[in-house]
């Protein structure tokens, strides 16, 4: 791809670091690259008036605003406070998340996972990967409960590292980490990871897909703000410091940075649809 000229910036984004700055981040920006990932999930299972769904770690809710949009009735939960406030300002009813409390089963409200689902529903989606320290089989386990017999759970990753061209970004997460760590958002893209999830959980494979889901942004500014939104690079942050961080995340950038001065990645994504049996 043609570079763009470097702009100079050595200092986080404005804001970047404030949590009600970074939800909206989330919310006006990069929530949108997953359209195509959600949209065709939707399609696949022919979300609509019949579909109660559930998302969980849906974030500030685009995924069920779409879901909504075609007649089916939805709620989420989600653990971050200022993405929940986004959620709810879309007029969607969204908890706390019981999956951060250190039994997997508590809300932060105090309530458990049963009383803040209130029910089982016929699609329980998991696009966001488990917030850091949370263990995925916990977290698959968990949706299983809460999905109706001849319901569908749907698990969402990143495709394969070299059909990624963000790849080398998200690697500056991990590099400026070091060893405080950060997490691997390949971590569950080679084949049969997800399927390897569903052991002991009830569920059994019913298909899946693969989508595309391009990275673009209006200019580098908007780029560094949405993927720093991501929460990919809080370790990073948090051992380097957010300004050496937002500047080895500008350099990244730059291969992908056009003329016009936008910003552009090609990305896959894959997505398993598990059903539980009648």
């Amino acid at each position: 791809m043609a570079s763009a000229r470097v702009t100079g910036t050595t200092a986080a984004p404005p804001g970047a670091g404030r949590p009600a700055a970074r939800a909206r981040d989330w919310a006006e920006i990069q929530e949108r690259m997953l359209v195509p990932l959600y949209e065709a999930v939707h399609d696949r299972l022919e979300v609509g008036p019949a579909t109660s769904l559930l998302g969980l770690g849906c974030r500030s809710g685009l995924a069920l605003l779409l879901a909504a949009g075609r007649g089916a009735q939805v709620a989420g939960l989600e653990a971050d406070d200022e993405l929940r406030a986004l959620a709810r300002k879309r007029r969607l009813r969204v908890d706390p998340d019981a999956r951060t409390a250190p039994d997997g089963r508590t809300a932060a409200d105090g309530r458990t996972e049963a009383e803040v689902a209130r029910s089982a529903y016929s699609l329980v989606t998991v696009f966001e990967q488990p917030p850091p320290g949370a263990e995925p089989r916990r977290t698959v386990a968990g949706a299983a409960r809460l999905v109706l017999p001849g319901g569908h759970v749907v698990l969402a990753a990143w495709g394969p590292r070299e059909r990624c061209e963000s790849a080398a970004v998200l690697d500056v997460a991990r590099r400026m980490a070091r060893r405080s760590g950060a997490p691997d958002p390949f971590e569950l893209s080679p084949p049969g990871a997800l399927e390897d999830l569903l052991a002991g959980t009830g569920l059994r494979p019913a298909g899946g897909g693969r989508v595309g889901c391009p990275f673009a942004y209006a200019d580098l500014e908007s780029a560094l703000r949405g993927l720093l939104s991501t929460g990919l690079y809080d370790a990073a942050s948090e051992f380097s410091g957010p300004a050496l961080v937002a500047k080895e995340l500008e350099e990244a950038l730059q291969p992908y940075l056009r003329p016009d001065g936008t910003v552009r990645m090609t990305n896959v994504f894959r997505y398993l649809i598990a059903e539980r049996p009648r």
